[in-house]
């Protein structure tokens, strides 16, 4: 075996140690994600602001779709999600799951329809694209056919297809006569010569969106590490919110579309930010009832059961005690 010189031998051990400390550091988190656009907003600038980093987290946002993202989260394969609405009702069910941050409390979706059906009413006897039967989409639509007189299923034809692209799709090749779209698809097809009839961020409908959902009992058993997470995200939020170019140009690379889609976009969904990443008792009535009803419940689990946003209140003093503001 060959013998390093002595100095050699102390520039190897130090590096060693180095790269042990290193990685020691850094503890890789799995986040599942069900979009890269709008309601991953301040996920995806604590990524590329480098807040995670500063904690010593390894985040990985890993793209899954909602009911899978759900499902990955209770089975312990990912330590967060941002799937909100789609775990909501395994949540009013039991599910073992807290919501501890909430980037957004209204639904991003546009009710768009072919450009004679001026209003909700003007649905009797068509057909609506959504994504799939007991969606958020679905779940949405169907309260504001209620409020409407009109009930999804009977009044109204609801077809599942999938992707938003799929449901865009149908819409343009007159399969459906209107569409429950996200952005960009609402302004792509806007610019198509379709009809908006309702903008949901308008509504008073409450749905929480790009929240930080965690397993109980990984909220109990390392708690320093969730907190490392909403400290992270909580720093992109509030960039997010304040900086609106660099929120943009993050938008812009994550869709890979133009930065004036990506400006429509933001400018868009903006107002239906949370003040602060968390969401009053009030509005968690509001998200979990019109969910509960479609589940037929007559009793929702109480609220502290379902929400604990005591850390992301606690980081809020701290970083406003320290004077943190986002760079640029």
């Amino acid at each position: 075996m060959r013998l390093l010189r002595p100095g050699l031998e102390i520039v190897a051990v130090l590096l060693a140690i180095l790269s042990f400390v290193s990685k020691g550091e850094t503890r890789r988190v799995n986040v599942s994600i069900p979009t890269r656009g709008m309601p991953i907003i301040a996920f995806s600038a604590a990524l590329e602001k480098g807040y995670y980093r500063e904690e010593g987290l390894d985040v990985q946002l890993i793209l899954m779709s909602a009911g899978i993202a759900a499902r990955a989260l209770i089975g312990e394969d990912v330590d967060f999600t941002v799937s909100g609405p789609a775990l909501v009702p395994a949540v009013l069910s039991g599910a073992p799951v807290r919501f501890v941050f909430t980037t957004f409390n209204r639904p991003m979706f546009w009710l768009i329809s072919k450009p004679d059906i001026r209003e909700v009413k003007g649905l009797k006897g068509k057909r609506v694209g959504i994504s799939n039967i007991g969606s958020a989409p679905d779940s949405l639509l169907r309260e504001l056919l209620k409020r409407n007189g009109l009930e999804g299923g009977r009044d109204v034809v609801l077809l599942a297809a999938g992707l938003q692209a799929n449901i865009y799709a149908a819409l343009v090749a007159g399969t459906v006569d209107a569409a429950m779209l996200a952005p960009p698809f609402n302004f792509i097809a806007e610019e198509a010569g379709f009809r908006e009839v309702v903008s949901f961020i308008k509504q008073d409908i409450i749905e929480l969106q790009g929240p930080i959902a965690v397993r109980e009992r990984f909220l109990q058993s390392d708690p320093a590490l969730v907190e490392k997470f909403i400290r992270g995200t909580l720093k992109g939020f509030r960039y997010a919110r304040e900086n609106r170019s660099g929120a943009i140009a993050i938008l812009t690379g994550n869709l890979k579309i133009k930065q004036d889609l990506a400006a429509k976009i933001y400018d868009a969904v903006r107002p239906g930010m949370t003040p602060d990443g968390t969401v009053s008792e009030e509005l968690q009535k509001k998200a979990l009832g019109h969910v509960a009803n479609r589940m037929g419940l007559k009793e929702s689990p109480p609220l502290e059961k379902i929400f604990d946003y005591s850390l992301t209140r606690k980081i809020n003093t701290e970083l406003d005690a320290e004077g943190w503001k986002p760079g640029m």
